[in-house]
């Protein structure tokens, strides 16, 4: 099959490690991957960034940011920069950088891209093992959601299931950094730190520097992430 005739799927693409892998295993199965990237007001914007790099490397057939500012509600570390985000380790519960119903709106809007592009598949790079205890993360809310599309959704009325892929949902982070070096992910043009410098450099001490390093040793290989000259290592 070529490209022109590859079924369509959406791909959330935020830029960072988890998304990079599911963008090519979603390219892998043979999907003519449509990337979505959301301009939410995180502060470490300059994901979007690698999100273009990582769509534009991954041979992606299309690359969209949105922007609908989440900031303006507020009541996350990452949307607002009054709080403090953590960076003392991974703690137990729902950590303050969690960003209310961030995955649902994402969702959502990949679905109503979907319909558009007659595409019945999205992918989405959630993690239920090496994550930071977000419900939005959860298997069952991935078959909660999956449930909802094909009630809420044209394409589902008149015959097309709507499928919601979230392929790295019970690998280790190792796991996911294997999977992807195998198809070809560059963790290079990557961004996975929550306080990222204007030059995508990495803390190194934020939950999610600290899973993304964590994993590199775990898998065995070299860590290619950029850090700030500071960074705590």
């Amino acid at each position: 099959m070529n490209a022109k005739d590859a079924a369509k799927a959406v791909v959330l693409l935020s830029g960072g490690l988890d998304s990079a892998t599911v963008l090519a295993i979603a390219r892998e199965r043979g999907f003519a991957c449509h990337c979505l990237s959301l301009d939410y007001g995180q502060r470490h914007c300059v994901e979007l960034l690698a999100a273009e790099r990582v769509a534009a490397h991954l041979g992606a057939s299309a690359q969209r940011t949105l922007k609908l500012d989440l900031g303006q509600f507020g009541g996350s570390a990452l949307t607002d920069i009054s709080i403090a985000v953590p960076t003392s380790g991974v703690a137990p519960g729902i950590p303050v950088t969690y960003v209310p119903a961030r995955n649902t709106i994402m969702l959502s809007l990949a679905l109503a891209w979907a319909e558009v592009l007659n595409a019945n598949d999205i992918f989405i790079g959630v993690n239920a093992v090496d994550y930071s205890g977000y419900p939005d993360c959860r298997p069952e809310y991935i078959a909660a959601f999956e449930r909802m599309a094909n009630l809420a959704t044209q394409a589902a009325i008149e015959g097309r299931q709507m499928h919601l892929h979230a392929p790295l949902i019970d690998l280790s982070k190792a796991e996911i950094i294997r999977r992807g070096l195998a198809l070809g992910v560059d963790y290079a043009l990557t961004i996975s730190c929550y306080q990222a410098d204007e030059l995508g450099r990495a803390c190194g001490v934020c939950d999610s520097c600290r899973l993304r390093r964590a994993g590199f040793v775990d898998a065995g290989v070299i860590d290619p992430t950029a850090y700030r000259p500071d960074a705590g290592r």
